[in-house]
């Protein structure tokens, strides 16, 4: 008979306690302690010890991992190349955001060779099929059913063995033995731990959708993530079409990979050249906008950097971004005031990288401050003009990887100008004809020369 336990669980960092304090010490979070209940074996039955096999890594043969193509080529990049077989594969992302429809929408594509699963605990079977005839899904080899008991849907794998399972949602399954609601940090911990023995045991592919909290990450303990093979995070404004898949740990490829899809009337559409979706309606003549080449993994996206600079009345100015770190942009306003003379104090300071694009390398800060500059002084700068670099607390231009991939795309986009860090010019083929003019920088004065020689030029 199974006697009944009660322990306190943070509801910030999942740590556990045997009795309830004001205060966590693992995460130092006031009042977040939780009691669940949970049923333990009274048997008092102590498990023989196994025998540990042993393999000499060099007697072990590599192999490549069985992957499955999931028909869209968007979200295979950030997969690394394909869904792994035996993998688990946690997708989170904001309300509404697109998840699954995303994941509905593979499933025409890996069940026509393949048996798929698809459990859902927040819809009905009749609503799943109402959204799949709305986005043509109509694969034979799909299985839907509408399930929150673990037990009963992993007894359901292991009868009818699926190639991919998908469960939509983690945080609605729940374990009976579990003395606590669906949700809770016990149960989604427990649930996904569940899956990924069922994972890899059987060697089945398993997607499992993950809700976001108020602070943007996946709702549950850090721990959650760990447990997984593979994190991706849906990212994007739903007053905007477009949408951003991006990889946050992946146990099979990088994780710098991003997959741009746009939201239509029937499902998420692959958005396959980027620089031109993002560069589309972009004003001609008006200052504070330049156009960044960033690099997202292997492939190189043109940006377009927006930045207001207006005079305020007010005593705290405001300085407000979206795309960039607002600690870099404080950075960035110092070294501009500090190292060029350009004041910023009595303006407010707004920066957007449009199309709901996040940039987080530091190639983006040349870029950021030639949009600052731009919009102080109200001198446009050139729609064929390209920029990318690092800024240094100096105000020297820094060099940055991958310059011979970002002046192809800058070129292969129709930009005639570009200009780059100075210490990077020495890692292009001088013999290879980019097809664009290329000015190098050593710091943010020359680049502002190069804009005004440019202006004048033209």
């Amino acid at each position: 008979m199974a006697k009944s336990k009660s322990i306190y669980i943070c509801s910030e960092c999942g740590q556990e306690y045997p009795k309830w304090n004001g205060r966590c010490n693992a995460c130092g979070a006031w009042n977040t302690l939780e009691e669940t209940i949970v049923q333990k074996s009274s048997s008092g039955t102590v498990r023989p010890a196994g025998t540990l096999s042993l393999n000499s890594i060099n007697s072990m043969s590599f192999r490549d991992e069985p992957r499955y193509p999931t028909g869209m080529k968007e979200l295979d990049r950030v997969l690394g190349g394909g869904l792994v077989k035996g993998s688990l594969v946690l997708l989170g992302g904001d309300p509404g955001i697109g998840k699954s429809t995303l994941l509905l929408q593979i499933c025409n594509s890996l069940a026509k060779d393949k048996k798929v699963l698809y459990i859902s605990g927040e819809e009905s079977e009749r609503q799943i099929k109402l959204r799949a005839d709305r986005l043509g899904v109509n694969a034979d080899g799909l299985y839907i059913s509408a399930c929150t008991d673990c037990d009963t849907i992993i007894a359901g794998v292991k009868e009818n063995r699926p190639d991919v399972v998908i469960i939509d949602s983690i945080q609605t399954m729940k374990i009976e033995e579990i003395q606590s609601v669906p949700g809770s940090l016990v149960q989604v911990r427990e649930c996904t731990s569940a899956f990924m023995q069922m994972a890899k045991s059987l060697d089945i592919s398993v997607f499992l959708v993950g809700h976001v909290n108020k602070d943007g990450g996946i709702a549950g303990p850090k721990v959650l993530e760990h447990i997984v093979d593979t994190v991706l995070y849906f990212e994007g404004d739903k007053q905007l079409s477009y949408r951003i898949l991006r990889s946050a740990k992946n146990r099979f490829g990088s994780t710098n990979e991003i997959g741009v899809f746009e939201m239509q009337d029937k499902g998420l559409v692959q958005v396959e050249n980027p620089s031109a979706m993002l560069l589309s309606g972009r004003p001609a003549g008006v200052s504070g906008i330049t156009v960044l080449c960033t690099m997202e993994g292997t492939r190189p996206i043109l940006a377009e950097v927006q930045a207001l600079v207006s005079k305020t009345g007010s005593a705290a100015p405001r300085r407000v971004s979206a795309g960039v770190d607002y600690s870099r942009l404080c950075v960035l306003l110092a070294v501009l005031e500090k190292r060029t003379g350009y004041i910023f104090g009595a303006h407010d300071v707004y920066i957007n990288i449009i199309g709901g694009l996040r940039i987080d390398e530091p190639a983006s800060d040349l870029a950021v401050t030639l949009a600052l500059y731009s919009g102080l002084c109200d001198k446009p700068i050139g729609e064929d003009v390209a920029v990318f670099g690092e800024v240094g607390l100096g105000g020297e231009i820094r060099a940055v990887s991958h310059i011979r991939e970002r002046v192809r795309e800058a070129a292969r986009m129709g930009f005639e100008k570009c200009i780059v860090p100075k210490s990077s010019l020495k890692s292009l083929d001088k013999s290879e004809n980019y097809g664009i003019s290329i000015y190098g920088a050593a710091n943010l004065k020359q680049a502002f020369k190069v804009i005004e020689m440019l202006g004048k030029n033209e």
